[in-house]
């Protein structure tokens, strides 16, 4: 478990470094056997050592020297629901939290949306932070897709290991950046959903190499 605690440390710290979350917000875990093992709660990541990383069980009983993030629930959730899962980012990314503040989902205007498993990224409902209630919204939000904003909060992603999870949390970053610039210019024009169909099935095999 120690070396999953500095995979998950180092992970918590590059959130950081890559300006996807700032300070204390955000939080990251990844799954390990019989549960999963997240950020702890209130701790500054460049302060914090492997030891202070929190193995939760998937009743949501937590061991360890501190206590798990306030967001456990929506972590846990997310890996009780999705095999796929190996690691799940959240994040208070500036362009993604300002739409989710306006409560804004992010429409097809960029072929890039379908990364994320589907025609936009939507937008989850509002709930109190870490509470049931706001994990319920955001496996709602979260079906079909595998990442989505949370509203007046941030942003949610998962991914097979905590390298992509990390990458899909940038790259809807970068996005909701995008998104942000192009309202500016006016009503955004958007792909139709006969093109995104398209997209979605090239993603199926995309990175794929053909081995011929």
């Amino acid at each position: 478990m120690s070396d999953s605690a500095a995979t998950l440390l180092a992970a918590a710290r590059r959130m950081n470094a890559l300006g996807i979350s700032r300070g204390r917000s955000g939080n990251v875990s990844v799954r390990i056997d019989r549960g999963f093992l997240i950020t702890p709660t209130g701790m500054d990541y460049p302060a914090c050592t492997p030891a202070d990383m929190v193995a939760m069980d998937m009743a949501g009983a937590a061991t360890g020297l501190r206590a798990p993030s306030s967001e456990w629930r929506f972590h846990r959730d997310i890996y009780a629901t999705r095999e796929s899962a190996g690691a799940v980012v959240h994040a208070h990314a500036p362009f993604a939290t300002a739409l989710a503040c306006m409560e804004m989902p992010v429409p097809p205007f960029h072929y890039m949306v379908a990364r994320f498993g589907g025609h936009d990224v939507r937008c989850a409902s509002y709930a109190t932070f870490g509470s049931q209630a706001l994990s319920d919204a955001v496996l709602a939000a979260l079906e079909g897709r595998c990442a989505c904003l949370m509203a007046h909060h941030g942003m949610v992603v998962y991914g097979k290991d905590l390298e992509q999870a990390l990458d899909f949390a940038q790259e809807l970053e970068t996005l909701c950046e995008q998104y942000w610039r192009v309202l500016q210019l006016g009503t955004p024009r958007l792909l139709d959903a006969g093109e995104m169909d398209r997209v979605l099935e090239k993603f199926r095999r995309y990175g794929q190499q053909s081995g011929g």
